[in-house]
């Protein structure tokens, strides 16, 4: 199974490039697929691609469910 994390876009690089952020894990990440992105916005990042945007409260829920899942398991 693949998952799409939610990351918040910290800093815009060149070559449609860019820094994001989940809790303090950093990764440069492609974002050629989301249309016009900005410092703060929320994407879904898989395999490298940021691939959706997401609102604030969207966001907030899924990273609430990726929490609440990895709480199951231990």
């Amino acid at each position: 199974m693949c998952l799409g994390v939610p990351m918040q876009v910290l800093e815009l690089r060149a070559e449609s490039r860019g820094l994001v952020d989940l809790d303090g894990t950093r990764l440069e990440v492609d974002l050629s697929l989301v249309e016009d992105p900005q410092v703060g916005d929320y994407v879904i990042v898989h395999a490298g691609f940021a691939i959706e945007r997401l609102d604030r409260a969207e966001a907030d829920a899924r990273i609430r469910m990726f929490e609440d899942l990895a709480a199951a398991q231990s």
